[in-house]
C-alpha cells in the first residue's frame, strides 16, 4: 500500500468512526431534580388557566390580548382595547402605542409619558382583561432561540419552525418540553424526527412552556472531520502529480 492509499484509508476510517458515533451517542439523563416529574409522550398534561397566570407574575402582553386602560380622574378616557396583530393599539392623544412584549405597568408608564403634554401628572393604570396570546420559550439547537407569543393553537413542530428550525447540530430524538401544571413541574421527551415523519402526532404546546432542542456532539465531531478532509487530501494530489 503506497503513502497516498494508506493515508486515504486512515481518513476514511476516521470518518466512518465519526459516523458510527453519531448513531451511538447517548441522551443525557433527565428529570433527576426531585421536583420534576418525567412524563411519557402521551401523559404530559395540558396546563390549567391558573397555571398560566401563576407562571407569568410579570405578564407580557401579546397580540389580540384585551387590555383596559384607566386615566385617573378622567372617566371619559377609560376604555377597553384589543392589541392588533402588529402588537399596537390606538389611544386618544397618544396615537399608536406599542404593547406586545411589554408588561401592563410598562404600557401604563409609556402612555403616561405621552399624555403628559395634554394632562397634568397623568396616572394611568393598565389591566389585562382577556389573554389570547402567551409566551413560549424555544431554546437549544434552533437558529433563533427566544420567546415567542402563542396565538391560538400551537404545536411543537410549528414552534420550532417559528424559531428558525433546528440547527445542523440538533439532536432530533432529544427534544424536551418543560411545563408546570397545578404546581407540579413536568418534562416530556420527544423525537422530533419521528414526528416529522408522521410516526406519532405533533404535540400541542402552550404559553409558559419551555422547549429545548438537544445538542449532538457527534455531529460536531463529524463536521470537524469533513472540514479537515480537503486540507489532508490536497498535498496527496500534488504528490501524485509530481510522481507521475
Amino acid at each position: 500500500m503506497n503513502m497516498r492509499s494508506g493515508l486515504t484509508a486512515a481518513i476514511l476510517c476516521l470518518g466512518a468512526l465519526a459516523l458510527s458515533a453519531c448513531g451511538a451517542g447517548k441522551v443525557q439523563p433527565i428529570g433527576q431534580d426531585p421536583a420534576v416529574k418525567v412524563a411519557s409522550l402521551t401523559a404530559l398534561p395540558a396546563p390549567e388557566p391558573s397555571d398560566r397566570l401563576q407562571e407569568n407574575s410579570a405578564y407580557l402582553v401579546g397580540s389580540f390580548d384585551t387590555i383596559e386602560i384607566d386615566v385617573y380622574g378622567i372617566p371619559e378616557m377609560k376604555r377597553s382595547v384589543v392589541v392588533d396583530s402588529s402588537g399596537t393599539f390606538s389611544f386618544p392623544l397618544a396615537g399608536d402605542v406599542q404593547a406586545a412584549g411589554l408588561t401592563p405597568r410598562q404600557i401604563a408608564a409609556g402612555l403616561a409619558t405621552r399624555l403628559r403634554s395634554y394632562v397634568k401628572d397623568p396616572q394611568v393604570t393598565v389591566n389585562v382583561t382577556a389573554m389570547v396570546s402567551q409566551n413560549l420559550t424555544v431554546d437549544g439547537q434552533v437558529y433563533k432561540p427566544g420567546q415567542y407569543p402563542v396565538v391560538g393553537r400551537q404545536t411543537l413542530m410549528r414552534a420550532i419552525a417559528v424559531a428558525g428550525g433546528t440547527s445542523e447540530f440538533a439532536r432530533l430524538d432529544d427534544v424536551l418540553i418543560f411545563r408546570t401544571v397545578q404546581g407540579q413541574r413536568y418534562v416530556g421527551v420527544y423525537n422530533l424526527g419521528a414526528i416529522r415523519r408522521g410516526n406519532y402526532s405533533d404535540p400541542e404546546v402552550f404559553g409558559n412552556d419551555v422547549v429545548i432542542v438537544g445538542d449532538s456532539p457527534e455531529r460536531r465531531r463529524m463536521k470537524d472531520v469533513l472540514t479537515a478532509l480537503p486540507a489532508l487530501l490536497s498535498p496527496l494530489v500534488l504528490l501524485t502529480q509530481v510522481v507521475k
